[in-house]
């Protein structure tokens, strides 16, 4: 953990929280402190509620380091990736409170997550890479195939639709919507549930359900890292 990232340790749950200004961007400090959190939850054998600030989960990739070089968001994007592959492959269930909007990373950590709690309201949420002039990353393209069906992946990936709460539920980003002060209690709730599940179980099968997206999403990292950074400005 640091200062971008804490971790509350409760007896069958540990909530993970993304402090990182306004638009609470993911970037390599807040890809440190949840990959530090995530060792921490295995270690302790906790299910995991990952969550941001109010009205905002993430605004996605921190653009002062996507902006800075080829090489800084190269490097970026690929511990984003990498994040993604091992929240998808995590032995312990994880249920992100998405708190608002959810965009570009944000986005792609609740399709990285095995249930997402939304908020009810006109957030925003979606892939919208394409619309600020960025090739979607071969890895990205991998997340999504995925998590969405086949005309989701259009409509998000292709024409980067951006989706309010509601939608996002149809398109897949989100497992259910709730009144703001019912979101935290509710992803408590999914977590006991959680709980009944066999530990050994779910960590076995969710391997085997995603095996072959798990490896998809592994050459796509590598297609990427040999690939040129694809910001076209």
């Amino acid at each position: 953990m640091n200062e971008f990232v804490t971790y509350q340790s409760e007896e069958k749950y540990a909530i993970i929280t993304i402090i990182n200004g306004k638009a609470n961007a993911i970037s390599n400090e807040v890809i440190a402190g949840l990959n530090i959190s995530l060792d921490k939850a295995a270690q302790d054998g906790k299910i995991v509620i990952l969550t941001g600030t109010s009205g905002i989960f993430s605004g996605g990739f921190d653009l002062k380091v996507m902006s800075k070089s080829v090489e800084s968001a190269k490097e970026l994007v690929t511990k984003g990736s990498k994040l993604s592959l091992r929240m998808l492959s995590f032995p312990k269930p994880i249920i992100i409170a998405c708190n608002g909007h959810a965009i570009a990373k944000g986005a792609f950590l609740l399709l990285s997550a095995d249930y997402r709690i939304g908020v009810e309201g006109d957030f925003k949420i979606g892939l919208n890479e394409v619309m600020i002039g960025m090739t979607m990353h071969n890895a990205g393209i991998a997340i999504a195939k995925s998590r969405l069906s086949e005309v989701y992946v259009n409509r998000s990936v292709n024409n980067a639709e951006i989706f309010n709460s509601k939608d996002a539920v149809k398109a897949g980003f989100l497992d259910v919507i709730v009144p703001e002060n019912q979101l935290l209690p509710t992803a408590i709730k999914v977590a006991e549930m959680f709980t009944k599940l066999n530990k050994k179980a779910h960590a076995a099968t969710k391997l085997k359900v995603r095996k072959p997206h798990l490896e998809a999403l592994e050459n796509a990292i590598e297609l990427d890292l040999k690939s040129d950074i694809f910001i076209n400005v």
